[in-house]
């Protein structure tokens, strides 16, 4: 799958954002407000009043992102999950991040990063490659969604799903949100974008807040800044070293960690940057981590695609057990891994693709009988949804497809994913 790179064309991207996101729900109208005062949409403004408007949802997410007062606990940020300082992923090793309106409330995912999903396809069930690819005929089956189990599209509709859980920022309605907004002072802010009927408008104030988020999300120094030393080295502007450039061969050959299967790390046809993801639904049957709470219910089984979280896939067993995967850029700053959690080093994921078959007492715990409980995270019923594409093919006993020194070298090449790359010549790259 090949998606265009859209990194260099902000503002224009977030411009494009504001018509399809904004325009739906706001008056097209010569007049510059509807009966609910609401300033009319992009598509009656001129291109630089569109620009300005970008700039404004722009500057508002941003400070809404890092503001803990629209939390019911008044503690919680989005980038409390998010931080900046981890490429907007989890601050530390926890499976799941603890919220709720006492702080106390755990979830029941892995926080995921958000940056590189700016051009994550909406949900499909049957999704078909670009014409970048040699055959558009073939169907990848469910593909993309901005969530583990692909349930929103938008960054607005993603938005409101930590803003009203009740154990994130745990909101009982978005009433609730916008109380906390306009008591921080956010009002003349969404006035100022809007026009003066938002304030008597909550449903309208609620979508501002959301389109703020959205619209900030395509910030690309913030969130896809591609300045990595794998950018620089596909730019011409770093050379990798013999592990590093060995790690990148072990990474693609389908023989041994055929990462790039999923994950794929070669220029598109059209010179974009490789997203490392291919926003494909998979069930690799990660061990089941008992350090989630909600774990401890041994009826309860977290089924991704099918539920519990999306509902409307429900009847569709053989995606139970599904979650989509996330891109590889900036892995090595994660201190958790996979949906639930399940590793906190990067080695211990690369160790269990490679000997996820070979050696499954590692990974697994053993039943009363003694023998090994394989795939203890999802239901006999649903495991042959597993996938078993090398090098997850392998059988009790086979020799693993790498070892510890090919390991290393895989290792060595994914940190080169990292953003804030210094080049050669001292010099942060730019893009």
């Amino acid at each position: 799958m090949r998606i265009p790179d859209i990194r260099a064309a902000w503002p224009a991207v977030a411009v494009a954002a504001l018509f399809f996101a904004l325009g739906p729900r706001l008056s097209s109208a010569s007049n510059p407000t509807d009966d609910s005062g609401v300033l009319s949409a992009p598509g009656g403004l001129s291109r630089a009043e569109v620009h300005r408007r970008t700039l404004a949802l722009t500057s508002l997410g941003r400070a809404l992102f890092s503001d803990p007062s629209l939390s019911a606990s008044g503690k919680l940020a989005c980038a409390s999950c998010h931080s900046p300082d981890h490429a907007l992923g989890p601050p530390n090793a926890l499976p799941v991040q603890l919220g709720g309106a006492d702080m106390r409330q755990p979830g029941v995912r892995a926080v995921p990063s958000l940056r590189y999903v700016q051009i994550v396809p909406q949900f499909s069930e049957h999704f078909y490659d670009s014409e970048d690819d040699s055959d558009e005929s073939v169907d990848n089956g469910p593909t993309g969604g901005l969530t583990w189990d692909g349930r929103a599209d938008r960054g607005a509709a993603q938005a409101r799903f930590p803003l009203l859980s009740p154990y994130e920022m745990a909101n009982e309605s978005p009433d609730a949100v916008v109380d906390h907004a306009l008591k921080a002072g956010y009002g003349e802010r969404l006035r100022a974008i809007y026009g003066d009927g938002i304030l008597g408008n909550r449903k309208a104030l609620f979508d501002g807040i959301l389109e703020a988020f959205e619209v900030y999300e395509q910030d690309y120094k913030t969130f896809y800044p591609y300045t990595s030393k794998y950018d620089a080295y596909l730019a011409g502007k770093a050379t990798l070293s013999p592990a590093e450039a060995h790690g990148l061969e072990l990474f693609n050959d389908p023989d041994k960690g055929n990462c790039a299967e999923c994950h794929i790390s070669q220029r598109g046809n059209d010179g974009t940057p490789p997203q490392f993801t291919d926003y494909g639904m998979i069930a690799l049957g990660v061990p089941r981590n008992p350090d989630i709470p909600a774990n401890r219910n041994s009826a309860y089984f977290d089924l991704g695609l099918c539920g519990p979280l999306r509902t409307d896939l429900r009847d569709h067993k053989d995606y139970c057990g599904l979650f989509r995967t996330p891109s590889l850029r900036n892995v090595a700053l994660r201190q958790t891994f996979f949906h639930n959690g399940a590793f906190h080093s990067l080695r211990k994921v690369v160790e269990f693709y490679a000997r996820r078959d070979t050696n499954p007492a590692e990974w697994y715990p053993r039943k009363p009988d003694g023998t090994v409980d394989k795939f203890n995270d999802l239901p006999a019923e649903y495991q042959a949804n597993i996938n078993t594409d090398p090098p997850l093919d392998r059988h009790l006993g086979d020799k693993p497809a790498l070892d510890d020194k090919e390991i290393d070298d895989i290792i060595a090449f994914l940190q080169t994913l990292t953003d804030g790359y210094q080049t050669e010549q001292g010099t942060a790259l730019q893009q």
